[in-house]
């Protein structure tokens, strides 16, 4: 697959840092005045109409500096990993070396200065599959080859492919006892990271579905809500008030290659993105209301590589208008990724974080080129309904990319300190 040229407007030059060890945390700068907390246009003028917000904490979250959710796995643990899948270990033993690692990454996020934690999917493979496959029905057969990109070539993945064999039912709680140990290690708010319902779809299409299971696929869909919203309700029953949908599928929609490959498996390409917001509007349909859902966008992230490109402009108005969640998280940290003009379509009352520093990446990006896209794309937003973070999770899959600890510590601490400077707190 070659690489589409990536289009986009307005975007800035940013120029980086090389860094080879954390730095100690630097001072903040003075918050912006209440003029730059107004740029963007007037209030209620070229925005959609107000969408309410969940009341009390949840009106917070997403955090000025936030992050996607996923950390580098330390060696100890990638370690205890290897041992238990050559059967040297059983599984208790293996949760007590991620309990220990979790505990590790939970003090680095909050040392940082970061609001929402998570537990750095420590406890996953694959930033999807070891939640779909869970769901009953659900099976992971063979693999595909996937061709990623990254700044020199290309990298040919192969991830295990899913596969529906049964009706797609949640036979138990997936997710609960890993948040019950985050709440109880943190001191900030918890948030859970999950695939979106739409990954047990695209990439396989029709095809990866039983057709005798599912001869219709309408039923398919209500059942995968279904499921959803039986996670969802158990999250929030143990207390669960922040939580994150992975969706890659929305932002590979944006590339026309990827576009093509839907065609070709006999998929619309214009009518996806509906379908996937009324699929996850249906799996969000009984949220508690103190809960705050946020959706990912992301274009592909393994080993510092990428799969898709391309601007938010074939989707933005179903994303930001169909899609009945609290906030965004969007890429944002170069070209491939288009420019801001999308986000006109943002009604008031959601958020999006911007994405503008990489996880793919060493260079250190400065402060003073961060709040100058930030001043971008408040042309097209309220600042207020801005936030910050890296663009995608550090280790997406157990792989993890290509930089260091340090360089993800350092990252973090930069979107806190650029957060402070320009909304004055977090």
């Amino acid at each position: 697959m070659s690489k589409a040229a990536p289009w986009f407007v307005g975007f800035t030059e940013i120029h980086f840092t090389e860094i080879h060890a954390p730095p100690h945390a630097p001072p903040h700068a003075p918050p912006l005045g209440a003029a730059s907390l107004a740029r963007g246009p007037a209030a209620g003028q070229g925005f959609p109409q107000e969408v309410a917000m969940a009341p009390s904490e949840a009106a917070r979250i997403p955090f000025r500096a936030d992050h996607v959710g996923s950390f580098l796995r330390p060696p100890e643990l990638l370690k205890a990993r290897a041992r238990y899948h050559q059967g040297e270990i059983d599984r208790a033993t293996l949760r007590i070396a991620e309990d220990e690692a979790i505990r590790g990454v939970i003090a680095m996020q909050e040392e940082v200065g970061l609001q929402g934690v998570t537990d750095g999917e420590f406890r996953r493979t694959f930033f999807h599959i070891d939640f779909l496959e869970r769901l009953d029905g659900v099976v992971t057969q063979g693999s595909v080859t996937v061709k990623f990109h990254n700044r020199t070539g290309d990298i040919d993945f192969a991830p295990p492919v899913m596969q529906v064999v049964g009706r797609v039912r949640h036979g138990a709680p997936i997710q609960v006892a890993d948040f019950n140990y985050l709440k109880a290690a943190t001191r900030r708010t918890p948030k859970v990271t999950i695939p979106s319902p739409t990954m047990l779809h695209f990439r396989g299409g029709r095809s990866a579905i039983s057709q005798t299971v599912y001869p219709e696929m309408e039923a398919f869909f209500d059942d995968v809500a279904a499921a959803y919203r039986a996670e969802i309700a158990a999250l929030g029953a143990a207390g669960c008030r922040y939580l994150q949908l992975d969706d890659t599928n929305l932002a590979y929609l944006c590339d026309v290659k990827m576009r093509e490959g839907a065609r070709a498996r006999g998929d619309d390409p214009d009518q996806l993105p509906r379908r996937y917001a009324r699929l996850i509007n249906a799996a969000i349909a009984d949220k508690p209301p103190e809960m705050t859902i946020c959706v990912h966008l992301c274009r592909g992230n393994f080993q510092s590589a990428w799969v898709a490109e391309g601007g938010y402009d074939p989707v933005a108005e179903v994303l930001f208008n169909e899609l009945a969640v609290d906030g965004y998280f969007l890429e944002y940290d170069d070209a491939r990724s288009g420019g801001f003009a999308p986000l006109r379509f943002v009604p008031k009352g959601k958020r999006v974080v911007l994405g503008l520093v990489s996880s793919k990446f060493a260079e250190l990006e400065r402060v003073d080129d961060l709040r100058r896209r930030i001043d971008e794309a408040a042309r097209h937003v309220p600042l207020e309904q801005l936030c910050l973070s890296p663009q995608c999770g550090f280790s997406s899959t157990v792989h993890g990319n290509q930089i260091s600890p340090e360089v993800q510590t350092a990252k973090l601490r930069l979107v806190v300190e650029t957060a402070r400077a320009v909304w004055g707190g977090l």
